[in-house]
C-alpha cells in the first residue's frame, strides 16, 4: 500500500461504480492524465495562404506517422508484435484519403485555418462512432480520437504528455487510455487505472488484462470526480473507485487487499495441480486467448490448455488481411508453447461487434444476427480456406482442435467440413504434413443448435458452449444495450436447461462438452455447471485459479445435487441465491472474498 499519511480528510468522499477490467485492489494518489484538449482558434485565411495551410497539415501527418511508428516499435519489442499491430488501426486513420480530402475541401470552402477545420472534422467523426450501437465501433472511436489529438498537437505545436514522465507510483485517471498511452506505461509506476469510457472488448480492457494491472473502465465521469493528488482506492474485482475515502474505509480496503493477495498466493499453488473434485471427477480448466502473447498468462495461471483462441483479433486493426504464412507462424508459436496441452482454435468470427474495414462488410440492422461467423466464412472461401490451411499446417507442431462458430444446423457443419476436406486434399497433394485426425467441433451459441445438439453430436468431435451469444439469443437481450443489461442473466433457468440439453446430447454420443463464455469464469455458477456434467471450463486466464479452487474443494456428487435443485427453480435470482449459499457452505473464504 502506498502511504496514506496526509490524506486530505476535508475533501468529500465519493464512490463510483464501473466495469471491472482487471482484478486487484490498489491505493494511491491519482494522476489525471490527458484531459487537456487542443482547441485551435478560428482564423480566416485567404487564397494565397491555403497552400501554406495544406503544407502544415502534411507536415503534421508526417510527424504523427513517425511518432506512431516509434511507439509501435517500442510496444512490439516490450509486449509482442501482436500488441504492436494495434497501431495499424491508427496508421489506417492517418492515411485515410477521404479524411484528408474532407479537411482540405472544407478549408477551401470555409476559408478557415487548417487546424480549426481539422478539429471540426475530427469531432464529427468521433461523434458518429461514439453513438454507434455496437460496442466495437464505439470503442474504435478512441483510435480516431488518439490519432486526431496527435495531429492537432503537431499542427499547433502543443507539448505531448506521456506516461514516461510519470514520477511517483500513481493511479491513472483518464477519459480513455489509447494504446499509445498504455504502451508507455511502466508497471512499477502505474498502480492501476480508471477511465470514463471503455467496455470489456475495448483495447484498454484487453491491455489491462495483458499487463495484469488492476483497472476499472466505463465509469462515465471519473475525470470530473477526481483531481490530481486525490487519494484513491481502485477495486478492480468489483469495478469500484473510492475517492478521498475515510480512514475507516482505507483500513477496510487494506484488509480486503491483503485477503485478496493472500488468496491469490494460495491459488497460485494450484498452478501445477489438475482440475479434479474431491471424489475423483476430472474437469478441464482452460484459458481463452486473443493474441499469441496471451499464452504466457495462460501458462502462469495454470490452465490445462487453451479452450478458445479467438482468431479474429489477428485480422483486426490492420490495413490488410493476414497471409496464410503469417497465420501459420502465429498458430504454430501458440501450440508449440502449449504442448502437450491442447489448443482449440476458433475459425474467424467476424461480424456482430467485430468488423474489418478492408472487407467492406455492409452495415446491418441487427449485426449480431446477420452476416457473421461461419456464415461469413462460408461466403468467403478464399479467407476461410487460407485460415484452414494455416491451422492444419500448424497441427503437426502440437495438439490443435478446430472449432466453427455460430453453427445453427447440420448443413453449416457439413459445408464447413467439406471445405476442410478439400484443403486436406490439397495439402496431401502438396505433400505438406498435418494431423489427419485433427478434432473438429461446433460452437453451440444459437438456440436452434442447442435444440439440435443431439443431431450435431453425431458429426462433431466436441462441443463448446458459447454462452455470451447463447444467452442473448435465448433471452432476446442485446448484451451491449445498457438499458436492458439487467435482463442478461446467465443463471436464467431457460439458459441452464439449454446448457444441460447440450451436455447430455454430447455425452450420449461420447463427445466432450466445454463452456467458453464469460459464464465460465463466474465462480458463483461453477458448482452448478459442474453438476450439469460440464467437462471443461474455458475462461480468462486470470480466473483459472479460482475455478480450479472451486472444483478441487467439492465433491462431484454434491455438485450434481446442487444442479438438480436449481433446475427446479423458476427464476435466475433463485438460482443465484441458492448457488451462492452453497459456495459459502463449501468454500467460505473464497466466497467471502470474491463474490
Amino acid at each position: 500500500m502506498e502511504k496514506s499519511k496526509g490524506t486530505p480528510r476535508r475533501k468529500k468522499q465519493k464512490k463510483l461504480k464501473g466495469i471491472p477490467a482487471a482484478p486487484g485492489i490498489v491505493m494511491g494518489r491519482a494522476y489525471v492524465f490527458g484531459t487537456e484538449t487542443v482547441s485551435p482558434p478560428e482564423i480566416p485565411v485567404n487564397a494565397h495562404e491555403m497552400a501554406g495551410e495544406i503544407e502544415k497539415f502534411e507536415d503534421a501527418i508526417t510527424k504523427t506517422r513517425k511518432e506512431l511508428l516509434a511507439i509501435e516499435k517500442k510496444i512490439s519489442k516490450e509486449m509482442g508484435v501482436e500488441h504492436g499491430r494495434i497501431f495499424n488501426a491508427h496508421l489506417m486513420v492517418l492515411e485515410d484519403k477521404v479524411l484528408h480530402g474532407q479537411v482540405i475541401s472544407r478549408m477551401k470552402k470555409r476559408k478557415r485555418n487548417i487546424s480549426f477545420v481539422f478539429a471540426e472534422v475530427l469531432n464529427s467523426y468521433i461523434a458518429a462512432l461514439s453513438s454507434a450501437k455496437d460496442e466495437y465501433l464505439r470503442d474504435r472511436s478512441g483510435d480516431i480520437a488518439d490519432v486526431g489529438k496527435r495531429i492537432l498537437k503537431n499542427l499547433v505545436g502543443a507539448q505531448e504528455r506521456s506516461m514516461e514522465n510519470l514520477g511517483e507510483k500513481s493511479i491513472i485517471i483518464a477519459y480513455d487510455l489509447s494504446p499509445s498511452d498504455t504502451a508507455m506505461m511502466h508497471k512499477g509506476r502505474v498502480l492501476g487505472f480508471a477511465t470514463d469510457i471503455g467496455g470489456r472488448t475495448s483495447h484498454t480492457a484487453i491491455m489491462a488484462k495483458s499487463l495484469e494491472i488492476p483497472a476499472v473502465v466505463g465509469l462515465e465521469n471519473v475525470t470530473d470526480m477526481v483531481s490530481n493528488g486525490d487519494f484513491v482506492i481502485l477495486d478492480g474485482i468489483h469495478g469500484m473507485v473510492l475517492v478521498n475515502p475515510s480512514r475507516q474505509l482505507i483500513d477496510k480496503y487494506q484488509e480486503e487487499k491483503e485477503k485478496y493477495e493472500s488468496i491469490e498466493r494460495d491459488l497460485g499453488e494450484l498452478r501445477l495441480l489438475a482440475g479434479e473434485t474431491l471424489d475423483g471427477k476430472k474437469v478441464g480448466v482452460a484459458g481463452n486467448i486473443e493474441l499469441p502473447e496471451d499464452v504466457a498468462s495462460v501458462l502462469s495461471h495454470g490452465a490445462q490448455g487453451i479452450g478458445l483462441y479467438r482468431t479474429e483479433y489477428f485480422y483486426m486493426n490492420r490495413a490488410d488481411l493476414p497471409s496464410e504464412e503469417e497465420q501459420f507462424n502465429a498458430y504454430k508459436s501458440v501450440v508449440k508453447r502449449m504442448y502437450p496441452n491442447p489448443v482449440v482454435i476458433r475459425t474467424l468470427d467476424l461480424g456482430g461487434d467485430k468488423f474489418l474495414s478492408q472487407l467492406d462488410v455492409p452495415r446491418e440492422m441487427n449485426p449480431f444476427m446477420g452476416w457473421r461467423a461461419i456464415r461469413f466464412c462460408l461466403a468467403r472461401p478464399d479467407i476461410f480456406r487460407s485460415q484452414l490451411r494455416a491451422m492444419l499446417r500448424a497441427s503437426v507442431h502440437g495438439k490443435i482442435k478446430i472449432m466453427y462458430p455460430m453453427i445453427s444446423g447440420l448443413s453449416e457443419l457439413r459445408e464447413a467440413n467439406k471445405f476442410l476436406g478439400e484443403v486436406k486434399k490439397e495439402l496431401r497433394k502438396e505433400k505438406v504434413p498435418f494431423d489427419e485426425n485433427i478434432p473438429v467441433g461446433a460452437m453451440i451459441e444459437v438456440p436452434a443448435a442447442a435444440v439440435m445438439s443431439d443431431i450435431l453430436a453425431k458429426e462433431a468431435d466436441f462441443f463448446s458452449i458459447g454462452t455470451n451469444d447463447l444467452i442473448q439469443y435465448s433471452l432476446a437481450v442485446d448484451r451491449v444495450n445498457e438499458k436492458i443489461a439487467y435482463l442478461y442473466e446467465p443463471a436464467h433457468p431457460g439458459v441452464l436447461k439449454l446448457i444441460k440439453m447440450v451436455i447430455d446430447s454430447g455425452h450420449r454420443e461420447g463427445i466432450p462438452v466445454s463452456l467458453c463464455g464469460e459464464m465460465a469464469g463466474d465462480i458463483s455458477l461453477t458448482m452448478v455447471l459442474l453438476g450439469l456434467g460440464l467437462d471443461e471450463f474455458s475462461t480468462s486466464p486470470i480466473a483459472v485459479p479460482e475455478i480450479k479452487k472451486v472444483v478441487r474443494s467439492i465433491k462431484f456428487s454434491d455438485a450434481r445435487k446442487v444442479a438438480e435443485k436449481v433446475l427446479a427453480f423458476n427464476t435466475g435470482e433463485e438460482v443465484r441465491n441458492f448457488a451462492r449459499e452453497k459456495l459459502y457452505e463449501f468454500i467460505p473464504d473464497l466466497a467471502l472474498e470474491l463474490l
